[in-house]
């Protein structure tokens, strides 16, 4: 029974899944993202985001828990002096998950995990419809970086009855 066991194995023995949890977090932190699988990802998220609190502590002692798990001191210095300073106002979730769809090979569904970019802003003083433009903006952008298709336009017969609707209510004005 597994009772009080918090991080999965992913099928490996103990030193096989933290030598793959050190190379992929070293990798995210060194790159920005990493694809991998979605099991892999979700630990991946819980790990990183832990070393990413020890940066934001700043402290020698801190540093040094960072350097024993990642063992790349140009990857440490990275991580406690850019990315310290990104994320010093956030208070948690560092990173983003992003499904990218099946592996080609086995049909594992591959992710995106991301460190997030975005600054953290107060949502009560923004209205509904802001929050909600940047939200499809993001959607959209995200979708061009890896090559969704956009949408096709309102077909010809939408577009016509709603010019035909402006006419009439431009007439009604007039009159």
């Amino acid at each position: 029974m597994r009772h009080r066991k918090v991080s999965r194995r992913l099928g490996r023995d103990t030193e096989h899944h933290w030598a793959i949890m050190r190379n992929q977090v070293r990798d995210l932190l060194k790159h920005g993202k990493v694809v991998t699988t979605i099991a892999k990802a979700k630990e991946l998220r819980r790990v990183a985001e832990k070393m990413i609190t020890l940066a934001k502590k700043g402290d020698l002692a801190a540093r040094r828990r960072a350097l024993s798990f990642i063992n790349d001191k140009e990857v440490v210095r990275k991580l406690f002096k850019d990315l310290r300073e990104k994320f010093l106002d956030r208070s948690g979730g560092y990173t983003r998950i992003i499904k990218i769809g099946p592996r080609q090979g086995d049909a594992s569904m591959m992710v995106l995990v991301e460190l997030v970019e975005e600054k953290v802003s107060a949502k009560s003083g923004k209205k509904k419809g802001e929050r909600l433009k940047k939200v499809l903006e993001f959607i959209e952008k995200k979708k061009k970086q890896y090559g969704v298709k956009p949408q096709e336009e309102k077909s010809t017969v939408e577009k016509t009855t709603q010019e035909d609707s402006s006419v009439e209510g431009a007439q009604e004005i007039q009159a």
